[in-house]
């Protein structure tokens, strides 16, 4: 099962719409996922399978840490297209 973290700047709004967009990618693709939603420091320190955000806090993160880049938050076609492929190949690794 892959643990995954949607993360924003606060860990409130963006980043819990984005963990039930995740949610939804991986249901209908039988990818099973625990998803977390967390704001930017708390999600630096966390041991996952994937950090999903956006550029501007992607870049921020440790090199040891895979992270997603997605393009929005909210618009599931956007998330999936930038998304889909990470998680078929890590599923394929569990």
């Amino acid at each position: 099962m892959l643990k995954i973290v949607t993360v924003c700047g606060n860990g409130i709004g963006s980043s819990l719409m984005l963990k039930m967009k995740i949610e939804e990618i991986c249901s209908e693709n039988g990818i099973k996922a625990v998803v977390e939603s967390s704001d930017f420091n708390a999600a630096k320190g966390r041991q996952c399978d994937l950090i999903v955000t956006i550029s501007e806090l992607a870049a921020q993160f440790d090199k040891s840490q895979r992270v997603a880049v997605t393009r929005s938050y909210i618009n599931k076609k956007k998330i999936q297209e930038d998304t889909l492929e990470i998680l078929k190949e890590l599923n394929q690794q569990k």
